[in-house]
């Protein structure tokens, strides 16, 4: 079965030879553990196959120190076989299915430098109210570090112009306030304004706007979801010629990098994320260190010595 599942992969999935040379190397292992190591025997049928099997497999790769994303690639191989053999009639059940992999450690993603930043809302925003719009949106982004499923869930009462802040009904439906500035202050207004002109043109399909309504808006006057921002930040991405990291969780992460990197603290910087435990946001901190002793390392005197074995 596991020929023709890889024929499967490369004809009808169309893989690269490098990922089917992946998926052959993890399956062979995986039979080689269950035919040598766990049952002691060739010619193992994949009917045979429990599950009680295939997470003594997962173990015997963590005795063999393979990392955490290796192994959990491996399972995924593994499951994918099976469920492939379940589809075409094989197996009865898919004995990986409901085997939990290793768990991964949460990668950050890079943040912006400042001047990208800037490259990246010049290249937002634009002509109409949809430009407009986007430069609203990534400013907010930016500027709060909110999650992209809190900004679109955003309404209009939500926001408070005057004293620019926002309502904020975060995860586990807990509500925080937070700041903005006036930067972000102006490209809301001028959203809005912009808006009020789109709806004063079709009366019959937008009606007037209430403070329950979404402070975002797609063009038929509907909520914006989050799958649209991120389509809008990719396309915001490729115009401004950035690393394709820049993603919108790359917006929060950056706007709390560079909090931390201007001397904020970790319990505002935990408040204004919305960060239920202060380790999450200490996150943030080990990778403020590892970058600031790279700059150290390279640029520090005693530092350049010690490296280069210098008394």
């Amino acid at each position: 079965m596991v020929e023709e599942f890889l024929e499967h992969l490369r004809h009808q999935r169309g893989l690269s030879e490098h990922t089917l040379r992946a998926y052959q190397g993890d399956l062979e292992r995986f039979a080689d553990f269950v035919e040598g190591t766990y049952l002691g025997r060739e010619g193992v049928m994949a009917a045979e196959v429990e599950a009680v099997a295939v997470r003594a497999f997962l173990a015997s790769l963590s005795r063999s120190k393979l990392s955490a994303t290796s192994a959990s690639r491996s399972l995924s191989a593994v499951r994918s076989l099976f469920r492939y053999g379940c589809r075409e009639g094989h197996l009865e059940a898919n004995p990986a299915q409901a085997v939990r992999g290793p768990k991964l450690p949460k990668k950050l993603p890079r943040e912006l430098r400042p001047g990208e930043i800037e490259q990246l809302l010049d290249a937002a925003g634009g002509d109409g109210e949809l430009g407009l719009r986007d430069r609203a949106l990534f400013e907010l982004l930016y500027a709060t570090g909110l999650r992209v499923s809190e900004l679109v869930g955003l309404d209009l009462h939500d926001l408070d112009l005057k004293e620019r802040s926002l309502r904020v009904l975060g995860k586990g439906r807990k509500e925080r306030m937070v700041p903005f500035g006036r930067t972000a202050a102006d490209a809301v207004r001028a959203w809005l304004a912009a808006w009020e002109e789109v709806r004063a043109r079709r009366p019959a399909d937008l009606p007037e706007p209430r403070s329950g309504d979404p402070l975002f808006l797609n063009h038929r006057g509907g909520r914006l979801s989050a799958r649209s921002v991120r389509r809008r930040l990719d396309a915001a991405v490729e115009r401004a010629a950035l690393d394709s990291c820049a993603h919108p969780h790359a917006l929060r992460h950056s706007f709390a990098t560079h909090l931390l990197e201007n001397g904020a603290d970790l319990r505002t910087i935990q408040e204004l994320l919305g960060h239920s435990s202060l380790s999450t946001t200490q996150r943030y901190t080990h990778l403020e260190l590892d970058r600031l002793l790279h700059v150290y390392r390279e640029s520090h005197p005693r530092a350049k010595k010690d490296l280069s074995g210098e008394a």
